[in-house]
């Protein structure tokens, strides 16, 4: 029996997560903290709540996420100019700096990836995995 496609893209998703860890580690980052960083330089100021759907986490671990990105000096919280109880979250010029390096390594990964993979069929898999996606996202 041929190997279910559910599996293999499970078993891309995992090699790939292995590969983010092992080379971020050298960036003091892990990939959670990664997509986070990611997060708030397309969405700055977000919301945890947002962030943590960005990132497909709970909130309580987005919150922790957060704490572990300002305790390394990647971001700062301050209180929202309207509802002071919420705080905002931003990349600080060393979480930015952090941030240009990871990107470079996801870059690297992603080439290991996709080698030998033609740039039609790499066009064809990010085609057919969105509308996998929008097919479960709409039930």
């Amino acid at each position: 029996m041929a190997e279910r496609l559910g599996y293999l893209i499970k078993r891309t998703q995992h090699a790939f997560r292995r590969a983010m860890d092992d080379e971020l580690r050298h960036l003091n980052l892990t990939s959670a903290q990664y997509g986070a960083l990611s997060a708030l330089e397309m969405k700055p100021l977000a919301s945890n709540a947002s962030l943590a759907r960005a990132c497909f986490v709970t909130p309580q671990t987005m919150i922790e996420l957060i704490k572990s990105l300002e305790g390394a000096g990647f971001v700062a919280r301050q209180p929202h100019p309207e509802h002071g109880r919420f705080l905002q979250t931003h990349l600080t010029e060393s979480g930015r700096a952090h941030l240009v390096a990871a990107h470079q390594v996801m870059e690297s990964i992603e080439t290991k990836m996709l080698s030998g993979v033609a740039a039609a069929d790499q066009e064809m898999v990010a085609k057919v995995l969105r509308r996998c996606c929008e097919n479960l996202e709409e039930s």
